[in-house]
C-alpha cells in the first residue's frame, strides 16, 4: 500500500473515531454524520493549510460497520475487559477507538492485525497522555486473539 493511501486510511480512522464520538454524545445518525464529514471536514483548508485527504469510502465503511455490528463489536470488547468493568464505564473517546478497532479486526480481514492495533494505539496517543494508549493496545490485542486465530 502506498504512503498516500496509508495516510488517507489513517485520516479516515481519525474521522471515524470523531464521528462515533459525535454520534454518541449528540445522538446523531450515521448517515447524517458521514454526510457532515464529507461535506465539511474532509479535504478542507484550515488556516491556510490543506488537511490530508481521507479515504472517504473507508471512513464511511468504518462508521456504518460499527453501527451495523455494534452489538457484536461491543461483546468482543466487553469479553476482554477486566471483571466488573462495563464498556459504558470507559471514556467515550476510548469507547469510540475500541469500537472502530474491534470492527476492523472482526470485519475487515483485508487489514493486517498489526496495522489495526498500531493505528488505533497511535490515535489513542493523540487524545491521551495517560494509560489509555496501553489499555487500547491490550484490549485490541485481546480482541484480535479471539477473532483472528
Amino acid at each position: 500500500m502506498s504512503a498516500p493511501v496509508k495516510q488517507a486510511r489513517s485520516v479516515a480512522r481519525l474521522g471515524a473515531v470523531q464521528a462515533l464520538y459525535q454520534m454518541e454524545v449528540s445522538s446523531a445518525g450515521a448517515e447524517a454524520v458521514i454526510r457532515e464529514f464529507s461535506d465539511h471536514r474532509f479535504d478542507r483548508d484550515v488556516e491556510d493549510m490543506t488537511l490530508a485527504s481521507a479515504d472517504e469510502a473507508f471512513f464511511a465503511d468504518l462508521v456504518r460497520g460499527v453501527v451495523t455490528h455494534q452489538k457484536e463489536v461491543d461483546v468482543a470488547i466487553a469479553r476482554r475487559l477486566a471483571q466488573g468493568w462495563r464498556l459504558e464505564r470507559l471514556d467515550a473517546t476510548v469507547r469510540a477507538i475500541l469500537r472502530a478497532g474491534a470492527y476492523e479486526l472482526t470485519h475487515r480481514q483485508d487489514v493486517p492485525t498489526e496495522v489495526v492495533i498500531d493505528e488505533y494505539v497511535e490515535l489513542a496517543k493523540s487524545f491521551f497522555e495517560g494509560p489509555e494508549p496501553g489499555f487500547v493496545n491490550g484490549a485490541l490485542d485481546a480482541v484480535a486473539q479471539d477473532v483472528r486465530r
